[in-house]
């Protein structure tokens, strides 16, 4: 079964590492980098976080789901300059006082090591945490900020329901039940999320969510997540055809994410009751950098390289992508068209 757990960014040097082909991910942290800002200078309560009385103040933030930079680092500075100029606002603050720790999270298999070897200069103190943001990952009240960027989509598992009905999400992606099934496992994860931070972030504590998301009325296909899955699948289907790849281990192939919709993301944190939504805004992808055939298939296989070998091994995962980047070729105007109907949302939660 295919977990999240094997589903890291491609770290290192290659040409399809996440650290040379993320830069969709960076046009969105540039677009909510003032609505960061904006957010920390209205809900972010000194004074109810006890900064009012200590001498000196050490905010603590988390990335979750860092990856290997360097959009992690653009994220982390952005909250840190926001803080300083929230503190510098306060008159009875003394910004010299003020120390920041940062924490880097990722699943164990993460390139922690490409991670730290490119951490520019900092004024700030940074440290690794490996694991699961599914669940627990620091102490009790321990966390001031905590920044989650495009990984909200991410589960925990493939479906219990969809593997014992060895049904591939990528070859059955308009199956109503495996549609269910990944919608049921992302509710169950989200609450876990959501738990896991409750006891994490203090009193006032602030979360900043940006994440992708299927608007409502949208057919799967229209999206270009459900593209990639009829592109997967069709390129699966052609290898099983050609004799190069068995029939059960196509159907056995599952991808560990769910791009929800726009009412399935409010639902969930409008229920949890551990914080209030001060913020929740939708926007069309931004795209300052022109996507290509090339860019876009470099993308996609530096989050799914590592999936792909996982499952099918070194030989059939090249094979694989080289079809796929044909594929994406032929196609490309249909990938363009569907890009108008990618939804981003940024979020603001505030621990109650």
């Amino acid at each position: 079964m295919a977990s999240s757990r094997a589903f890291t960014m491609t770290g290192g040097d290659v040409a399809y590492s996440y650290a040379k082909n993320s830069t969709i991910q960076r046009d969105g942290a540039d677009a909510v980098k003032e609505l960061i800002r904006q957010a920390i200078l209205e809900t972010f309560d000194l004074k109810c976080l006890g900064f009012d009385t200590s001498s000196t103040s050490v905010v603590k933030i988390a990335d979750l789901g860092c990856s290997v930079g360097p959009n992690t680092f653009f994220s982390i500075q952005n909250i840190i300059e926001a803080v300083e100029l929230k503190f510098l606002q306060a008159k009875n603050q003394n910004l010299s006082a003020l120390e920041f720790q940062a924490f880097f999270n990722d699943h164990y298999e993460n390139d922690f090591n490409i991670l730290f070897k490119t951490l520019p200069p900092r004024k700030y103190f940074a440290a690794g945490v490996p694991g699961s943001f599914h669940g627990r990952l620091f102490p009790k009240s321990s966390l001031h900020l905590a920044h989650l960027s495009y990984a909200l989509h991410f589960l925990s598992k493939v479906p219990k329901e969809v593997v014992d009905r060895n049904k591939s999400n990528v070859l059955n992606s308009s199956d109503k039940e495996v549609v269910e099934s990944y919608s049921t496992q992302f509710k169950s994860d989200m609450e876990c999320f959501l738990n896991a931070r409750a006891e994490e972030l203090v009193p006032g504590g602030l979360m900043f969510i940006l994440a992708g998301a299927v608007p409502d009325g949208i057919s799967a296909s229209d999206t270009m997540a459900g593209l990639y899955n009829d592109v997967i699948g069709s390129c699966l289907k052609d290898l099983v055809k050609m004799g190069v790849l068995g029939e059960e281990k196509a159907k056995s192939f599952n991808v560990p994410v769910h791009l929800a919709t726009v009412t399935e993301v409010e639902a969930v944190f409008r229920t949890n009751g551990n914080f209030s939504i001060e913020k929740m805004e939708k926007f069309a992808q931004p795209m300052k950098t022109p996507l290509t055939p090339e860019s876009y298939a470099l993308a996609v296989r530096a989050g799914g390289d590592g999936l792909f070998r996982n499952h099918f091994g070194d030989e059939l995962a090249e094979q694989l992508f080289n079809h796929f980047n044909t594929n994406v070729e032929q196609n490309f105007p249909k990938f363009l068209g569907v890009l108008r109907n990618n939804l981003n949302l940024f979020i603001v939660l505030k621990r109650i």
